[in-house]
């Protein structure tokens, strides 16, 4: 007898239960049997799959990713408004160096361009030179590549030696640099960073490393590291000396990869762009604080004398005579266009109401961290200008400042009100203060890291510089998407991860993780009043005192004697631990 379970019941068939039915006959997106693990994945798929089972597979796995409006490590933008990304949608399909078929995306290319241009100070009336590139990277690359063609062509017209070029940097370059340095053949001079130097390029250190095979500086407007801007002004007045001493002609690039997008806007007395002499050519990553999805940068050159017209090729066989400089070839356009309509859509005031926002909410996060008293920044946008580094002394006036200031903004694009602060860019990098590792010295500030990332942050713990590596420091960029909610949820996440690694030490996790937030404690403006409870100098025995009143205002704090009878003893605790283990 070889009647099938089917035919022995056939209500089974109606209820789509055959077990000789197909996936494809019975068309589920789930349970039909693909997974990414099916076969050999590093093999090229023998057969294909459903639209809808693809995109259900991919779709699942991403899940996996952490959430990008949490992720406070990255600089890029991570969200666009409904119509930008319609914009970014229509034209997918569009590549952006085939300009004699898509002329009127040309025209929004050279319409940025000029938009940069006036932005950074150019020579009014003059047509902008520069590119639209895939990031800031490739943008620092060409820019390193023609300072160097540059240096070649003048150390040939004396009939001096070219085979080696140096390039000069701190030791505080995103790798970016040190790729143009590597991948064009260039000695990599690193200029060691210091407290001194507020772990930027130090300019006297710099001028010790430029000889005559100098091809130029990259010289950074926002460090990954801390925020601060390198002071551009500075090292040029530094080159004239150098040219005046040697006649040697130094040209800078400046990577503002973040900084050339928030400078003009906040800090428009600050000269770092083409106002200054020695600029040839400036950098930017328009998905950052260009406020578009990655993956799009710019590069402005002073003038067309700046690239060497060797590095321009002059193409045919698209339709129609093009120059092109860049590295990459083909590039979409639906991120320039996007980029574009940013620019129109915000214009300065626009940007400026964004930037002096993340501002704020930047310098807000700063005070309350240094108010908690476990806490110190490293960066010093925060603080009075012409103030750095933490002691109590800058954090009271920092606090003080921060008071002061909020009360007398005039509106949201009024930059003015960072003409009392330092330069720099809404970045938040912190450690533990000197008296919360002397308290606790084997506090850890990795599993504050990884115990965040229990309440969906993401806050990298990372080191300085190769020479001050031993300082580690977490760090936290406040982007377009932050609001005041945002700093609020995070002075309490990290209060809770610090307070969680402390007890850590003492009994196993799992104990240490069992209180979870008391849903009746809200954050409304939790981080303004953290901020306003240090107001004055505190002795190390105060300052323990404050933690613990802090703890108790966001319901952290479980040894109150007041609360006793709300605690659970510690059998109840140990057969909680036990029974989740």
């Amino acid at each position: 007898m070889t009647e099938s379970v089917g035919d022995l019941l056939p209500g089974m068939r109606r209820m789509g239960l055959n077990r000789r039915a197909t996936a494809a006959q019975i068309d589920l997106t789930y349970g039909a049997g693909y997974s990414e693990s099916t076969g050999d994945v590093h093999a090229f798929p023998t057969t294909g799959m459903p639209a809808r089972n693809a995109y259900q597979l991919i779709h699942d796995s991403l899940k996996f990713d952490g959430d990008p409006a949490l992720n406070c490590a990255t600089f890029l933008t991570t969200w666009m408004e409904p119509e930008a990304e319609k914009l970014i949608v229509e034209n997918l399909g569009k590549n952006r160096v085939d300009i004699d078929e898509y002329e009127a995306t040309e025209r929004v290319h050279r319409r940025c361009l000029a938009h940069l241009h006036d932005l950074w100070n150019g020579t009014p009336g003059q047509e902008a030179t520069g590119t639209v590139t895939v990031g800031s990277s490739e943008g620092i690359m060409l820019g390193g590549l023609a300072m160097k063609w540059r240096w070649r062509q003048r150390m040939q017209a004396q009939g001096k030696d070219t085979s080696r070029p140096n390039i000069v940097f701190g030791a505080n370059a995103q790798v970016a640099l040190e790729k143009t340095a590597r991948y064009f053949d260039m000695e990599a001079r690193l200029v060691p960073v210091s407290d001194k130097s507020h772990y930027v390029l130090d300019i006297e250190k710099a001028v010790e490393m430029i000889d005559e095979n100098t091809v130029g500086l990259f010289v950074i407007l926002g460090s990954t590291y801390t925020g601060h801007f390198e002071d551009v002004a500075g090292m040029s007045k530094a080159l004239d000396r150098l040219h005046k001493e040697h006649g040697w002609e130094i040209p800078i690039h400046v990577d503002g990869a973040c900084g050339a997008m928030i400078a003009p806007f906040v800090f428009p007395d600050l000269a770092w762009d083409f106002r200054v002499p020695h600029v040839a050519s400036i950098s930017t990553s328009g998905h950052k604080f260009g406020l578009t999805y990655p993956g799009i940068g710019w590069v402005v050159w002073r003038s067309p004398e700046c690239l060497p017209s060797e590095l321009t090729f002059e193409l045919s066989y698209l339709g129609g005579v093009e120059k092109t400089f860049t590295l990459n070839f083909s590039h979409p356009a639906c991120f320039l266009i996007a980029q574009y309509y940013q620019f129109i859509r915000f214009g300065r005031s626009g940007f400026t109401r964004m930037v002096n926002a993340c501002m704020y909410h930047a310098r807000l996060l700063s005070v309350a961290l240094e108010a908690t008293g476990a806490f110190e920044c490293m960066s010093d946008m925060h603080r009075p200008r012409g103030q750095f580094g933490f002691s109590e002394a800058t954090r009271l006036a920092a606090s003080n400042l921060f008071a002061e200031s909020a009360m007398c903004q005039k509106s949201g694009a009024d930059p003015s009100v960072n003409d009392v602060y330092n330069y720099g860019q809404p970045e938040v990098a912190f450690r533990f203060s000197d008296w919360f590792i002397q308290k606790n010295p084997n506090a850890n500030q990795d599993v504050v890291s990884t115990l965040l990332r229990v309440r969906g942050w993401i806050i990298p713990n990372y080191p300085l510089p190769p020479n001050r590596g031993s300082i580690r420091i977490l760090r936290v960029v406040i982007r377009e998407t932050s609001s005041e909610d945002t700093v609020n949820r995070l002075v309490r996440d990290i209060m809770w991860a610090t307070q969680t690694m402390l007890e850590s030490l003492t009994k196993p996790l799992g104990e240490a993780l069992l209180r979870p937030l008391p849903p009746t404690v809200s954050t409304s403006d939790l981080a303004r009043d953290v901020a306003a409870t240090h107001k004055e100098t505190m002795n190390d025995s105060r300052r323990s005192s404050h933690w613990e009143e802090l703890l108790g205002k966001i319901g952290e704090l479980k040894a109150a004697a007041s609360s006793a009878a709300a605690v659970i003893d510690k059998e109840a605790k140990k057969a909680v631990y036990q029974h989740s283990c």
